[in-house]
């Protein structure tokens, strides 16, 4: 048994707080110039504490919908809510950015200058919520749940990668949000610290009842961590098949060479692969 298996033993309980409803969005750059469309009539239905893996062609749109979700994009049309509340939509276009949705990114957002425990209580300190004390306390209690005793005092520059994209993790959660929005976190790492990091985001999200809805490029790692399979199509995005992970959480890397795992990948690598080559054909690029 590893890691994973020996630390966790059954799935979270279900989330109350974290469901997104996604209706009818349509994002238009420049509309009064070349007038392009990123996302085009877009609905989709996230529950509360659901890990929903989005895939699809490079420049496709999918970074456009996270942005929005965040409140750094606008959008043209549609609306977006968050446990029925009103993130953006008729009359308000853009979204107020907020505690309640955090954002990480794909190159990293730790102050180097900062111990990683400092940087985990960064959030709440400017918050000003609790008082100091309680918020080291709750600092290293989250640090210890997620493997990370023993790098308090170290700068992000002195532990790997693998470590600092784990402190990024604790450091979001610091903030009790009810969505994390991952933009390919674990693009820039190797295949068997990307495993690690699997198991290790796999572990912190059984301990925290939160949304997470995660870009990728990576079939693998999306039918591995998602509970569904959301393909989106190439540009303007929109999507075009979801697909249920019918794999019981908890999982550990031994799912990946099951029947079912096998079989989902081929059922996916095959929509992807037609999307791809009509984002190629189009001339698409990162985006």
């Amino acid at each position: 048994m590893n890691a994973l298996g020996d630390r966790v033993r059954q799935a979270p309980q279900a989330a109350t707080q974290g469901a997104i409803r996604i209706d009818d969005v349509v994002k238009i750059y420049d509309p009064e110039g070349s007038a392009v469309m990123a996302v085009d009539h877009c609905t989709l239905d996230i529950p509360a504490g659901e890990i929903c893996m989005i895939v699809g062609p490079s420049g496709c749109g999918k970074t456009t919908l996270l942005n929005a979700i965040a409140g750094f994009h606008s959008i043209t049309s549609g609306s977006i809510h968050l446990d029925g509340q009103l993130l953006c939509g008729p009359g308000k276009p853009l979204a107020a950015p907020g505690s309640d949705r955090i954002v990480v990114f794909q190159n990293g957002a730790l102050f180097p200058w900062k111990t990683n425990l400092d940087n985990v209580a960064f959030g709440p300190l400017m918050q000003g919520k609790m008082d100091r004390k309680a918020i080291y306390e709750k600092a290293r209690h989250m640090m210890a749940d997620a493997g990370l005793s023993g790098t308090e005092n170290n700068f992000p520059g002195e532990v790997s990668s693998g470590l600092r994209r784990r402190v990024e993790i604790v450091r979001a959660l610091m903030n009790d949000p009810k969505v994390l929005l991952f933009d390919e976190p674990y693009r820039a790492l190797d295949s068997l610290t990307k495993s690690v990091m699997h198991e290790a985001l796999l572990e912190v999200y059984y301990k925290n009842k939160v949304t997470i809805f995660f870009i990728t490029h990576d079939l693998e790692e999306a039918i591995f961590l998602g509970h569904r399979l959301v393909i989106m199509t190439s540009r303007p995005c929109r999507p075009k098949k979801i697909l249920t992970v019918d794999i019981p959480h908890p999982r550990d890397y031994g799912v990946l060479t099951s029947p079912r795992f096998r079989e989902l990948m081929e059922e996916t690598s095959s929509v992807v692969h037609e999307e791809a080559r009509k984002s190629f054909a189009s001339g698409e690029r990162e985006g």
